[in-house]
């Protein structure tokens, strides 16, 4: 059922209803969720559905994807400070708002949404204008240190959502997350009409990355440690595409205008300033293992390229990253590989450790 179908019935369901909060009339006390206890304890428990306070909404997840920082939650392997267990995985949501707070607008019942995870200062100005990395509090994030979107409902504050065109297809929206954080690397990229970028990785990130891209007007060659990914990158709008590694790689060196990281293994931090130019700027958005063998200040002196850092999405990503799903210049749907309801949870994260062709693995309530 669309966003268009649900709007009407629910939100006239909920101002009958009354109550401090609109549209909650067909909204269940209970629900479930699937909860990480601790590293390695995975199980589907039922659990109370929140009412949303004064600047809150609840939004009826309709699809959620799995991530490897998911899996390194389940693992255990997530660095301490960016985790907080018992823990509802899930942060690359999209779903309807089933009920709204006081002082939030009634009229986003029943509207199809996403929303940003990280939570920012609300004093700090650097924060308050959307740079997650100027945050003066302590890290919070939806899915790693609060309830995420592994479950039927969530509830988030009405400022972090990002509100849907009308009929948009809300299991490609569940794909707007992960393209908000590469649409960071875009815009830090500082691209012109024609500049020459390379994308190192043909993952979920490598892809999306590769699709606004090209729909900023660059030319785009894609990496990758094979080439099992080569016609999704076409398909994507890579122009060219590589396989790293191989002596093909080192014809590339120095020849790209901007060079957007989405691999996080080690070593390819070193490979992203040698395919740059001087001048060249280098976006790092992978987090490679503690151990990694990586880049000497050597490197980065002589490399004479501007090196640059993304770690989760500001404000002006998503809104970057929404108006271009609403283009059609952004289309997740393309990378989705696998689908499986909460209940299957865990098999879906084992398919997606075996490397069994998997992409883009989502969750559907």
């Amino acid at each position: 059922m669309t966003a268009q179908q649900v709007a009407p019935d629910a939100r006239e369901e909920g101002l009958r209803a009354g109550g401090t909060a609109a549209g909650t009339g067909d909204v269940p006390r209970r629900g479930r969720a699937v909860l990480v206890n601790g590293p390695g304890e995975l199980s589907l428990v039922e659990v109370d559905v929140p009412e949303p306070g004064p600047g809150e909404v609840l939004v009826r997840i309709a699809w959620c994807g799995i991530c490897g920082s998911d899996r390194e939650v389940l693992a255990g392997s997530r660095p301490a400070q960016f985790v907080r267990y018992p823990v509802i995985p899930g942060h690359e949501w999209s779903g309807t708002v089933a009920a709204v707070g006081a002082g939030v607008d009634a009229g986003l019942v029943g509207r199809g949404v996403v929303g940003e995870g990280i939570r920012p200062s609300r004093t700090n100005p650097a924060s308050v204008v959307g740079d997650v990395a100027g945050s003066d509090t302590p890290y919070e994030e939806t899915g790693f240190t609060l309830p995420g979107g592994w479950s039927d409902y969530l509830l988030l504050p009405s400022d972090l959502l990002h509100v849907l065109p009308e009929g948009a297809d809300l299991r490609a929206a569940a794909g707007i997350e992960p393209a908000a954080c590469v649409a960071e690397a875009v815009l830090l990229a500082d691209l012109t009409v024609g500049s020459k970028v390379a994308v190192i990785g043909a993952g979920a990130l490598g892809l999306l990355a590769t699709q606004l891209l090209k729909g900023a007007g660059a030319e785009v060659t894609v990496l990758h440690h094979n080439d099992s990914r080569e016609e999704l990158a076409r398909r994507c709008g890579a122009a060219h595409y590589a396989i790293s590694g191989s002596a093909g790689e080192d014809g590339l060196f120095g020849t790209f205008d901007a060079v957007v990281e989405a691999a996080g293994v080690p070593g390819v931090a070193r490979l992203a300033t040698r395919l740059g130019r001087p001048g060249a700027r280098v976006v790092l958005t992978g987090i490679p293992g503690e151990d990694a063998d990586d880049l000497s200040s050597l490197e980065l002196v002589t490399s004479q390229v501007h090196v640059l850092t993304v770690f989760g999405a500001p404000t002006r990503a998503w809104a970057y990253a929404v108006r271009a799903f609403a283009q059609g210049i952004l289309d997740p749907s393309v990378i989705v590989t696998h689908e499986f309801g909460l209940e299957d949870a865990a098999e879906a994260l084992d398919l997606l450790g075996r490397r069994s062709g998997a992409l883009k693995v989502l969750l559907h309530p």
